[in-house]
């Protein structure tokens, strides 16, 4: 095994010890920076009877109080500000599309490790200075383009800030400027692939890799990417309330994503109890960021659901892997009485040769919930042999059926009839009048 292809091997293929020890020391210095500095912080621990002394090492973390977005929304804009205003040099931000934004501040030292930490997703990948990097997340705001742009500069190579949209300036960039690695979410990156094939221009593309994130994807849109790219797709993982992109990354073994544990303590907890389980388990995502100036996170709950696993990796990497996040606790569908995640449906649909363009109704019809499903067909399955889509579409209810164990309405649609997305997929319109 070989760290070689990596961006800091020093650090990314460390002993067990020297994560832990790095982890003990920096979460205790964390604790005390952020007692000290966040009045809101200081009263969560107060009310809970814990001091700074009292948190020697990781395994003392579970006496710390959980976070959770309603906290970043109460203590919005600066109530979480660990730093003086005037040691901060950015803000990024989240959409805003469940409430109240949350802002989060970085100083200079903060963008610096962000930065490092995307480089290293950006080598895992196989990247190099010898490579060309497009990066297609949004900028602005979103963390997505700042974070890949830093790490691809960390790295040393040439770096194509495209942002979102465009598509036909980013197909051209592609093609004359040879990028090699592509950046952005898997949504849109599919997107990319369809107008490509169809342009008849796989051939002039040089894409080696795709670094896809910031939104759900099954394996199988993996599969497709790949295929229709010709290129290897590799996941990364991140929040803006804890930095951005780059907080855990795939390698090539493509078995899950590195978490870099020498910035994050990563727990796995019942999200109905908040009991911390075991490696192995599957359960809610949390993370304590400990070396973070200027927003540091002490166990703020992610909602994404998740598994951990520490079995040894082929790269050579020894940092603790998280799976591909397996649905999320606080967008979960509960549909008469079941829960349903969104990456169900797509599995379903792709294994049934569907493209991962579709969209989730759910309705509330005289007290009683409705599924209905919105699905492109191919340019190949398309007919209008009303008969022959009847029967396709009886097809994927009996098998959401199967997979779901309750009945969801099926609606064949004509392709391209789905407005595709050029930053995150809206995929679930839910309707119901839930709170």
């Amino acid at each position: 095994m070989s760290c070689t292809q990596c961006f800091q091997p020093e650090i990314e293929c460390a002993t067990q010890e020297q994560i832990r020890a790095w982890q003990d020391e920096r979460l205790c210095k964390t604790v005390r920076h952020v007692y000290a500095n966040v009045p809101y912080y200081r009263n969560l621990m107060d009310r809970k009877g814990v001091t700074p002394d009292d948190i020697r090492a990781v395994s003392d973390l579970r006496k710390l109080p959980f976070l959770t977005k309603d906290d970043l929304r109460a203590a919005y804009p600066y109530g979480l500000l660990a730093m003086p205003r005037s040691e901060c040099v950015r803000i990024q931000s989240t959409s805003g599309t469940t409430g109240k934004r949350v802002v989060a501040f970085y100083t200079q030292h903060d963008i610096d490790l962000w930065e490092e930490c995307c480089a290293r997703a950006i080598m895992a990948a196989g990247g190099t200075k010898d490579d060309v990097v497009q990066v297609c997340y949004g900028y602005g705001l979103f963390t997505g383009g700042p974070g890949l742009n830093g790490g691809s500069h960390k790295v040393g190579s040439l770096t194509l800030p495209m942002s979102s949209g465009n598509t036909e300036r980013q197909i051209q960039f592609l093609c004359d400027l040879e990028a090699t690695i592509l950046c952005c979410t898997p949504s849109y990156a599919l997107y990319l692939a369809e107008t490509i094939v169809e342009k008849g221009l796989v051939d002039r593309i040089k894409l080696k890799a795709g670094i896809f994130g910031a939104e759900a994807w099954s394996e199988e849109m993996r599969h497709d990417i790949e295929n229709k790219l010709r290129i290897k797709a590799y996941d990364i993982y991140g929040l803006t309330e804890i930095s951005g992109p780059g907080v855990a990354f795939e390698c090539r073994e493509q078995s899950g994503m590195h978490i870099n544990e020498d910035h994050f303590i990563v727990e796995i907890i019942n999200p109905e109890t908040g009991e911390v389980l075991p490696d192995g388990e599957k359960g809610e995502l949390v993370f304590t960021s400990i070396t973070k100036e200027a927003f540091p996170l002490l166990r703020y709950r992610t909602r994404d659901i998740c598994v951990l696993s520490r079995k040894k990796c082929s790269c050579g990497r020894t940092h603790v892997k998280m799976s591909k996040p397996m649905g999320r606790s606080d967008d979960m569908m509960i549909i008469k009485g079941v829960n349903v995640f969104p990456s169900q449906i797509e599995t379903v649909l792709i294994n049934k040769g569907y493209p991962a363009n579709y969209q989730i109704i759910v309705d509330r019809v005289k007290n009683s919930d409705t599924l209905e499903i919105q699905v492109e067909m191919t340019s190949e399955m398309f007919s209008d042999n009303l008969g022959a889509v009847a029967a396709k579409e009886k097809e994927l209810v009996n098998a959401l059926k199967s997979m779901l164990g309750i009945y969801a309405k099926v609606n064949l649609v004509a392709p391209k009839s789905i407005v595709r997305s050029e930053g995150k997929a809206v995929r679930v319109i839910d309707n119901r009048k839930l709170y």
